[in-house]
C-alpha cells in the first residue's frame, strides 16, 4: 500500500497489553491466543525487519485494569512497560504518547511522571520519536481529519505544556508558531472508517482511493505527516475493503508523482527570492511541488507562483509556508515558464526545488 511504517496500538486505554509484559497481568499471556505463548510485537517487528518498514508502538497511559493505576508506583510500572517495549522488539522508530487520563479500576487518576518518561525513552533509544500533542519530537496537528493547516510551521512553543494538559490551542497546534522555540513537526491521524475500530456495518464507508489521496495532499502536501488508521477485522486481518482502498490509493499516488515533468531541467535563482523553472517545450500539468532544505530550517512564510506562455502570464497561486513539502494543485494548464517569487523570509532564502506534475 506504500506505507513507510506502522505504528501499532500495543496498550489502549483498558490496559491491555499485545506482548506478554511483566508489569501487567491482563496481556496476551492470560489469553487464550496461541495458549498463552503468543506476542503481537515479536511477530509485527519481525514482519516490519522483512518488508522494509519501519516499526512504531502507541502505548496509552491511561490504564483502566492495572490495580497500581492511580498511585505513584504506576509511574514505574509503565517506565518499565517503556523499557520492555524498547528492548525487546528491535528499533522503535516513533513511540506514540496519549495524553488521556481518566479513572483507574480504584477510582483514581494518575499524576503522570513525563519528566520519568521521557528520560526513560530517551536513556534507551534516543532514536525514537516521541509523538503527542505537544512532543516532545513529533506535535498533534489540532483534528482528526487527517488535514494539516494551510500555513504549517514545524516550530512550536511548548514551555508550561504537557501531554494532555493545558496543550496550544487546536488552531496553534496546527499552524505552529513563527517563532516558536523547539522544532516539532505536524502529525495528521485519521481513519479510513468514521471510527478508529472495526464495525461490520462501517464495512461500505471505508474511505475510497481518491479520498485517501486528497487526505494525502491536505496533510503531506502541507508539509505534515500521514498516519492513516487501518483497524483489523475480527479475524485479526485487514477487511478486503480496506485493503482495496489502500493499494489503489497508492496506486493513484505512484502514478500522480512518478514522472517529474521538469526532471531535465533546473530551478534558476534569477534574483533575490525569486526563482525561474523553464518548461520547453510548453507543457501540460496540474501539480507542482516545492520544497526547502529542511536540514537548514524553515523559513517561506508567503510565496507567488506565475505561469507563463511566452511573456504573458497565465496563472497564479498564492501560498505560505512550505517546509519540508508543499503541493499545490489546480485545474490542468499548459505553460512553459514557472516563477517563483518568495515575499517573506524569516531567516535565510532557503529554496530547495520545484517538481511539477500531471496527477490523476
Amino acid at each position: 500500500a506504500g506505507a513507510r511504517g506502522i505504528i501499532i496500538t500495543a496498550k489502549h486505554h483498558d490496559g491491555f497489553c499485545l506482548w506478554p509484559s511483566k508489569y501487567s497481568r491482563h496481556t496476551v499471556r492470560e489469553s487464550t491466543w496461541q495458549d498463552g505463548h503468543g506476542d503481537v510485537l515479536k511477530e509485527l517487528s519481525s514482519a516490519c525487519r522483512e518488508y522494509g518498514l519501519q516499526f512504531g508502538v502507541y502505548l496509552s497511559p491511561w490504564d483502566r485494569n492495572h490495580p497500581d493505576y492511580g498511585t505513584p508506583q504506576y509511574n514505574l510500572v509503565f517506565a518499565n512497560m517503556l523499557r520492555e517495549v524498547l528492548t525487546q522488539y528491535g528499533q522503535v522508530w516513533e513511540l506514540w504518547w496519549d495524553g488521556a487520563n481518566g479513572e483507574g479500576p480504584n477510582g483514581k487518576k494518575q499524576v503522570y511522571d513525563w519528566d520519568l518518561f521521557k528520560r526513560t525513552v530517551h536513556d534507551i533509544s534516543p532514536k525514537t520519536v516521541i509523538f503527542s500533542d505537544v512532543g516532545p519530537h513529533i506535535r498533534w496537528v489540532g483534528n482528526e481529519k487527517g488535514i494539516a493547516n494551510v500555513t504549517n510551521w514545524n516550530t512550536l512553543n511548548t514551555d508550561g505544556f504537557t501531554p494532555g494538559i493545558g496543550a496550544p490551542s487546536n488552531d496553534t497546534l496546527g499552524t505552529g508558531n513563527v517563532y516558536g522555540r523547539h522544532w516539532i513537526p505536524a502529525e495528521c491521524d485519521v481513519s479510513i472508517r468514521p471510527g478508529w475500530f472495526f464495525h461490520t456495518k462501517e464495512n461500505d464507508k471505508v474511505k475510497s482511493p481518491k479520498e485517501l489521496f486528497n487526505l494525502y495532499l491536505a496533510s503531506v502536501g502541507r508539509g505534515a505527516n500521514f498516519l492513516l488508521n487501518v483497524p483489523p477485522d475480527p479475524r485479526g486481518m485487514i477487511y478486503v475493503n480496506d485493503s482495496i482502498a489502500l493499494v489503489e490509493f497508492n496506486k493513484i499516488k505512484i502514478n500522480s508523482f512518478s514522472n517529474d515533468l521538469a526532471k531535465h531541467t533546473k530551478l534558476k535563482h534569477i534574483s533575490k527570492n525569486t526563482y525561474q523553472l523553464n518548461l520547453l517545450p510548453k507543457t501540460k500539468f496540474n501539480t507542482i511541488q516545492l520544497s526547502e532544505k529542511i536540514e537548514m530550517g524553515q523559513s517561506i512564510s508567503s510565496f507567488i507562483v506565475s505561469f507563463y506562455n511566452g511573456n504573458d502570464i497565465i496563472k497564479t497561486e498564492n501560498g505560505t509556508t512550505i517546509g519540508h513539502k508543499r503541493i499545490l494543485t489546480f485545474p490542468t494548464i499548459s505553460a512553459d515558464k514557472i516563477v517563483v517569487k518568495i515575499n517573506d523570509l524569516y531567516g535565510r532564502e532557503n529554496m530547495k526545488a520545484l517538481n511539477v506534475y500531471l496527477t490523476q
